[in-house]
């Protein structure tokens, strides 16, 4: 009965159009007062669900992103990448999913690569004759890697909630990142071969240029190569290398690029607060229903209940992507690793599949959720940067759906993919 009331409350409310934060906490209470406990637990096991050490890194990642966008990085990466391949054709395309990739190493974020990278590449790319709906489909599409190449937030989540490292999360996110923009890039490219007009083609650039603009994009470059080599060499937590990123990137922004002055430092502090209280409700919530789903024992029922469904482990960890994939295009990542955790990490425990592979695979589907109505949060972000509707968006993103879940297929059976770099580094 309380599962129904759990799951039944938030599904509807859901339907009804309520933010998944709320859907949770709501459903929560419901279930807490009608097993009779004490409705005071609730403040505590909120404040329980985000007072973590480890969590710091997320309000510190979030402000070095919006800190590297205030200081114009993403100019600067788009002209870089511009400068090595724009010449080629379908260059621009490609370029859209590089310097994605380049950004989600310094944000960590998803939507907040499209908002950084759609307003200038949107219109790029339409006046150089491609489809203005491709264009955003790539666009949102390429957002997605955000949560996949580290720093990721996601990432710091799942460490948190099954105890795995989150340097070793970092290192196991490289290769399947780069591989989803390998991927997104040759969809990309066979949709134009296919469908796309005759685009421009720029003029290839001169020495001179290409390193000209290494050099004003170098400063951006080099925050994830601090990150990751300050964590990897020991000499600092992934906690304490989001904050000596954010003194970074300030430092960038203030002395190197000159673009930040006292009222963008004033507005990026805002927008980083709100971007990261938002965060840390949704993480609070989750973390509420998530002891109720335990406590009432409903999480326990649905694990066995996956667990009579096969004993072949591919079978399982297939069925589970399958799960993610369909969650992804309801909730985000934090709302869906709180929720879905505590029922299948022990199905993930029988299949023998490594667990933080398969938290870099639970991201990359909530990566392509992020892409999927009715909730697809950098489908929205894009929309209203290019003042499209849905139903002439959604037909150019097959070609990115299509790759991105063979990905995860392909990585389902040959989890050395993820495995690798951690492996050789002695991390896993």
């Amino acid at each position: 009965m309380i599962g129904v009331i759990l799951l039944g409350l938030f599904f509807g409310l859901l339907l009804l159009k309520v933010p998944v934060a709320v859907s949770m906490g709501l459903a929560a209470i419901a279930g807490i007062s009608f097993l009779g406990l004490d409705v005071n637990v609730v403040t505590n096991i909120f404040y329980a669900a985000i007072a973590k050490n480890s969590l710091l890194a997320i309000p510190f990642f979030i402000l070095t992103g919006v800190i590297m966008d205030y200081a114009g990085i993403s100019s600067r990466l788009i002209n870089f990448a511009n400068a090595m391949i724009g010449h080629r054709k379908g260059g621009l395309a490609v370029v859209t999913v590089v310097t994605a990739c380049f950004f989600a190493a310094i944000s960590g974020s998803g939507p907040a690569t499209v908002a950084a990278l759609g307003g200038v590449l949107i219109p790029a790319m339409e006046k150089d004759k491609y489809d203005k709906s491709f264009a955003t489909s790539l666009v949102a599409a390429s957002g997605g890697i955000g949560m996949v190449i580290p720093p990721s937030i996601p990432f710091v989540i799942f460490a948190m909630l099954t105890g795995e490292s989150v340097a070793t999360m970092f290192m196991a996110g490289i290769i399947p990142g780069i591989l989803m923009g390998v991927l997104f890039s040759l969809a990309a490219l066979w949709y134009l071969n296919k469908f796309g007009e005759e685009v421009i083609v720029r003029e290839k650039a001169s020495s001179q240029e290409r390193w000209s603009t290494f050099k004003d994009a170098m400063w951006g470059i080099m925050t994830p190569v601090i990150i990751l080599g300050g964590i990897y060499s020991g000499f600092f937590t992934a906690t304490e290398a989001a904050g000596i990123a954010v003194v970074y990137s300030l430092f960038v922004g203030v002395a190197i690029y000159k673009t930040i002055d006292f009222k963008a430092f004033i507005n990026l502090f805002l927008d980083a607060t709100v971007s990261s209280g938002l965060i840390m409700f949704i993480m609070g919530s989750a973390g509420l229903f998530t002891w109720i789903l335990t406590t009432s024992g409903v999480a326990g029922v649905m694990s066995n209940a996956l667990l009579n469904l096969s004993d072949s482990a591919i079978v399982l960890t297939l069925i589970m992507q399958l799960i993610f994939l369909i969650a992804g295009c309801f909730v985000d990542s934090s709302s869906g690793f709180y929720l879905l955790l505590p029922i299948l990490m022990p199905v993930v425990m029988k299949t023998g599949y490594p667990v933080y592979a398969f938290g870099v695979l639970a991201t990359i589907n909530f990566a392509i959720g992020q892409i999927t109505p009715p909730v697809g949060s950098n489908l929205f972000v894009a929309l209203n940067i290019s003042d499209l509707t849905m139903d002439e968006l959604t037909p150019k993103l097959i070609p990115f759906l299509v790759v991105g879940i063979g990905a995860i297929i392909l990585m389902c059976f040959f989890p050395q993919i993820i495995t690798f770099l951690p492996s050789l580094m002695g991390l896993s």
